[in-house]
């Protein structure tokens, strides 16, 4: 296979270093890795060696390699313990064993092409090395363990060892005795690493001593020994076969190991992605119908939320978020658990419908977007939820739990925004979009494919059946959530993915949106893809959402049946006039004197309930229905509550009598003023309450004598904008960014490396020129069109060494074509420390000519 074949980047010259290797790229391939690895960029490095300085920082090495897929990061891990440089061909050996894998021989070029941009490793297919960082990171130690289970080298398990006991190790092992401990050592090595001699050895073996190999082979390889190890482990000591590390611990050397093994790094080498299995099978068009269903259901939970906290929600923590009571009387009220009811809130904070009102005595009540929201079609509806929910970093499922300083993580509070969110949830629906329709998933094989995809922090090698054993990470956790939250959302029915679900993905995944619109230099791709994304999903999904109904079914019992969703007002109106006794496909409304009575005290007639429920139910209106109403309206307004601090007026003095009588009216304390007035200590609010409570309907009026109408009032936030997702690092560059960046560096790395003429006394360096040799080689090279080089130091004190093509002096100041920043700048002559000039003016290409040039 060649090396273009396996992704190598052709070179005229052998790099000897990461930064020669980046100076061999093309700008392409530099704004590949600057997109790759975003926090490379910030700040824009000065030249390559810089940023190849950069790359092999531990902390960007970190989060390089978390973002690596499984077979990608085993390459690199094989790298680890392959010897430094290593050709392509060991590596492949490495990977695929003795016996050879085809799909691993297929799957490394694109693994050793991913690893070589992203700077991880760098040089030909022949030398091929490991960024050091990374190398330490993965190469195995008593304190980091190789994810490989390899151990240290036989040269490393011997370093400390004495050149007395390295001799008899050889010798007892059949080798013959070498005149230093650096021979025997390689002399060791080599009978380990010989496929034949190393099994002829073996062949001598007890049964037991074999055994112990066995149990280290596939790691951890170290065990430990008594100060008199039995018969078979002295065989194996004495022979190398495991090598004392520290008093009383052995370890099996790596060359050792991978013979047995092979001469495979990995027991499981994973060169393909596994595949995510269908689990059950249904009509696409049932999968549908139940998430709409499920849709539907989604919006009538958000407003019963949000019409819960109507006049004002729970009161903000002081630490925020809402309070363990709080979120119990929320799931109450929804009728949820309370893990279903911090996802409602969540959702409808990310939404953008709920916030904190930002009072002295803060609470969460709705914001006006919900009011706008309201307006809008069910389908409409529906998809700026889904919108929010996909792109939303704060996690519901975190509720509940303790952050990493141990304090409770509550509903809408701190601390629940996770970064990775988004991208999971992105990828799940994606892996669900590979089914067939109607399809949906097993849980376990996606979860495994994701695993695939991204490993998991400090278990990147091991088997899905071994990760499965252990505390599931916060990508697992995610995903799963995901699931249950698709469901709930109606994205998927039954756990197939919708057909409007399908729809309300973009075309391409989050990080190639960014890429896209930075190749393409606009803004706001991503947000005019996802706004048409949920134009589509709500026009598929408009009908299959039932249609709002106009009437209800009133029955004897003194209920009322919608069998079906109601139209808005109608819908508004019967909330008014009674009670949810039941929800479900069909919503049972129960009539009671209370609820006849707040439908009073809002202003309605009893004239105004009998020609609402005579014009929107489909059935008679039940006698005993039209008997309640009358009853209550003829005793409502009866009494007249009113400030004295309080006063009872009634124009029957029997009634009046008859309060004054009732043992339960003792507390109000009242006493008569009139015939037909009585005063009361308490306040009036206290005194209806009670009255209402003994059985009466009193009406209270103001201090005209009008009877007042009670209207809940709608509390409202100020206007508030949905809370921002938190990204993961940087953001992603523009692309005009990364153009600039790349010359940029470009331009540095020819001031730091271009040559230059050189002086007898200061070979090499940038001379310090006076100010008359600095302005005489600046006129002459005005004349001559000629680049320079210069020290310059700006106004903050910082040096820096350019590369300019002055145009003209005069002044004081020279107007030059700066190289370094590609464009013509003017420079203070007091400011430029020194000036040389470069050999033959080389190593200009490609970073563009000066413009035309007025002498």
């Amino acid at each position: 296979m060649s090396s273009d074949a396996r992704g190598a980047l052709p070179s005229p010259t052998v790099p000897r270093s990461l930064a020669e290797a980046l100076r061999g790229r093309t700008d392409a391939s530099l704004a590949a890795l600057l997109r790759a690895r975003p926090d490379l960029l910030t700040p824009v490095p000065t030249d390559l060696g810089q940023l190849a300085t950069r790359a092999g920082t531990r902390a960007s090495v970190v989060r390089a390699l978390e973002r690596l897929d499984r077979f990608t990061l085993q390459t690199a891990e094989t790298l680890a313990i392959a010897p430094d440089p290593a050709a392509y061909g060991d590596l492949l050996g490495l990977l695929a064993g003795d016996d050879g894998d085809p799909e691993i021989e297929a799957a490394l070029p694109g693994a050793v092409h991913s690893l070589r941009e992203q700077a991880l490793i760098w040089g030909a297919d022949d030398r091929l090395r490991l960024v050091r960082t990374a190398r330490e990171l993965l190469a195995p130690s008593p304190q980091n363990p190789s994810p490989t289970g390899l151990g240290p080298t036989v040269a490393e398990a011997t370093a400390g060892m004495s050149p007395g006991r390295i001799q008899e190790i050889v010798t007892t092992a059949g080798l013959p005795r070498t005149h230093d401990a650096v021979s025997a050592v390689a002399s060791l090595t080599g009978l380990f690493g010989d496929r034949r001699r190393m099994s002829a050895l073996l062949d001598e073996a007890p049964p037991e001593s074999v055994d112990v190999l066995s149990r280290l082979v596939w790691g951890p390889p170290y065990g430990q020994v008594t100060a008199a190890p039995a018969k078979h482990l002295r065989w194996l000591l004495d022979r190398g076969l495991l090598l004392a590390t520290a008093p009383g611990t052995v370890v099996l050397p790596r060359e050792a190991a991978l013979h047995l093994r092979g001469g495979r790094a990995h027991r499981a080498a994973e060169p393909l992605p596994p595949a995510v299995l269908a689990d059950r099978e249904h009509p696409p068009q049932v999968a549908d119908a139940t998430a709409a269903g499920q849709a539907y259901q989604a919006l009538m939970t958000i407003e019963d939320l949000l019409h819960e906290w109507h006049e004002g929600g729970p009161a903000v923590l002081r630490s925020g978020g809402l309070s363990v009571r709080d979120l119990k009387r929320t799931a109450i009220a929804l009728d949820v658990s309370e893990p279903l009811a911090a996802f409602w809130v969540e959702l409808a904070y990310a939404a953008g419908l709920l916030a904190s009102d930002g009072e002295a005595d803060e609470r969460y009540a709705a914001t006006p977007a919900y009011d706008t929201w309201l307006e809008r079609p069910p389908a409409e509806r529906w998809a700026v939820l889904a919108g929010a929910w996909l792109t939303a970093t704060r996690t519901s499922g975190l509720v509940g739990g303790r952050d990493v300083k141990e304090r409770a993580l509550a509903a809408l509070g701190p601390g629940l925004d996770r970064s990775d969110a988004p991208e999971v949830r992105h990828r799940v629906l994606t892996l669900l979009a590979t089914l067939p329709p109607g399809a949906s998933a097993d849980p376990e094989s996606l979860l495994a494919r994701l695993r695939w995809e991204r490993p998991p922090r400090g278990t990147a090698s091991r088997t899905a059946a071994s990760t499965a054993q252990n505390q599931p990470d916060l990508r697992t956790r995610l995903a799963r959530w995901t699931l249950g939250d698709a469901e709930l959302l109606g994205l998927t029915g039954r756990g197939a993915l919708s057909t409007h679900a399908r729809a309300l993905l973009p075309d391409r995944s989050p990080t190639e949106a960014a890429v896209t619109a930075e190749a393409a230099d606009t803004e706001d791709t991503g947000s005019a893809d996802a706004a048409a994304a949920q134009e589509r999903a709500a026009a598929l999904l408009t009908p299959l959402l039932p249609q709002p109904l106009d009437h209800v079914l009133l029955q004897a019992d003194l209920t009322a049946v919608a069998p079906g969703p109601l139209l808005r007002p109608l819908a508004e109106t019967l909330a008014v006039i009674a009670d949810v006794e039941s929800k479900g496909a069909a919503t049972v409304y129960r009539f009671t004197p209370g609820s006849v009575r707040r439908a009073l005290d809002s202003g309605r007639a009893a004239a105004d309930l009998h020609a609402f429920l005579a014009a929107h139910s489909r059935t008679p209106v039940p006698q005993p229905l039209a008997y309640l109403i009358d009853d209550v309206a003829r005793k409502h307004g009866h009494l007249r509550i009113g400030g004295a601090s309080a006063y009872v007026r009634c124009d029957d003095e029997a009634v009046l009598n008859e309060i004054l009588a009732d043992k339960r009216a003792q507390g109000l304390r009242l006493r008569r003023l009139a015939p037909t007035v009585l005063a009361a200590q308490a306040d009036p609010v206290a005194l209806l309450d009670g009255l209402r409570q003994m059985g009466f309907a009193p009406a209270a009026e103001s201090p005209e004598g009008d009877v007042l109408v009670a209207r809940a009032h709608a509390h409202r936030t100020p206007p508030r904008t949905a809370p921002v997702p938190v990204p993961e690092g940087p953001p992603l560059p523009g692309g005009t960014l990364l153009t600039a960046a790349v010359r940029a560096i470009r331009a540095g790395d020819l001031a730091t490396t271009a040559p230059r003429k050189t002086t007898a006394d200061r070979a090499g360096e940038l001379p310090r020129t006076s100010s008359a040799d600095t302005l005489a080689t600046m006129q002459a090279a005005v004349l001559t069109g000629e680049a320079l080089w210069i020290g310059y130091v700006n106004a903050e004190g910082t040096a820096t060494q350019r590369v300019i093509a002055p145009i003209r002096v005069e002044g004081g100041f020279v107007t030059a074509y700066d190289h370094t920043a590609d464009e013509v700048r003017t420079y203070p002559l007091h400011r430029i420390t020194g000036v040389a000039e470069l050999a033959d003016n080389q190593g200009l290409g490609g970073l563009g000519q000066p413009p035309h040039r007025k002498v």
